[in-house]
Formats: structure tokens, C-alpha cells, sequence
């Protein structure tokens, strides 16, 4: 089974270095967290609800990644889960970002 990182663009590069997601996880984790995102009226609300799911974003190589709480792995981007960081930023404001000391990764404030 090929995974959603194999099907990256080559002139993409993946933003972190995780267990790639096959296409029915994707799509599950698609369906079950997409109404959260659709439905946050602001960047800490969305942190409530994903938190109260398990799960937590973070900020790697300018990209906004999905986390899984229990593993603190990176699991896939906004743009896998059908709502990337523009659009996002365009519809709740600029997120705050507090940057590691390596200056590519961050959290939410």
C-alpha cells in the first residue's frame, strides 16, 4: 500500500520527519477531525477541542502539523486533513507562534 507521503509532489518537501499516513488513516482522521477545524472560532478554542481529542498542532518548517498527544509524533499536515494553514490564518487571524530554540519548529502561545 503506497502512503500519502510517497504521493508528495518532488518539489514539495515533507515539513517533518514522521510515520506517513496510508489513505484510509488519512481519510478517517479527515472525517473525524475536520468538523473541529471548520467550526474553531479561534486558534486556542482549536487547541481545546483537538486536545480533548488527543491530538495538538505544532508548527514545523513553516507548516502546521497534527500531533498525536500519546506519542508526541508528527502525523500530517492541515493540507492532508483538508484545511491548510492559509486558510486557517485567513479565517481566525495570524496564530501566535512561540519558536523552538532551533527556529524551525514552534507551538501556539
Amino acid at each position: 500500500m503506497q502512503t500519502l507521503q510517497q504521493h508528495q509532489p518532488a518539489a514539495t518537501p515533507f515539513p517533518f520527519q514522521g510515520y506517513p499516513l496510508d489513505c484510509e488513516t488519512a481519510s478517517l482522521l479527515r472525517g473525524f477531525l475536520l468538523p473541529v477545524f471548520e467550526t474553531a472560532t479561534g486558534w486556542p478554542e482549536l487547541r481545546r477541542r483537538l486536545v480533548a481529542k488527543g491530538y495538538d498542532i505544532a508548527f514545523r518548517d513553516g507548516h502546521m502539523v497534527l500531533i498525536n498527544l500519546e506519542t508526541r509524533q508528527a502525523l500530517c499536515t492541515g493540507t492532508v486533513l483538508g484545511m491548510p494553514l492559509r486558510s486557517l490564518a485567513a479565517r481566525l487571524g495570524r496564530p501566535t507562534v512561540i519558536a523552538h530554540r532551533d527556529g524551525a519548529t514552534g507551538e501556539l502561545a
